[in-house]
């Protein structure tokens, strides 16, 4: 048997706040967008003529607790 320990070799530094904020910035946008389209795009705030986002996110919006009919 060996008596040798292994010893980190390299320590975790933090990520600095100017590279993760346009990332966080860019994910709430992201979730901002899924939620009104879940939520909202159905009827008089409907940016897409048909019903087909509608269609495609219903079972979502009712998972989520959205009315929708």
């Amino acid at each position: 048997m060996s008596d040798t320990a292994l010893a980190p070799t390299a320590i975790p530094q933090p990520i600095p706040l100017g590279q993760i904020l346009p990332w966080a910035i860019f994910a709430g946008l992201l979730m901002l967008l899924a939620i009104y389209f879940v939520g909202a795009e159905e009827g008089a705030t409907s940016l897409i003529s048909g019903m087909y986002v509608h269609e495609f996110v219903h079972d979502g919006r009712h998972l989520l607790g959205f009315p929708c009919h």
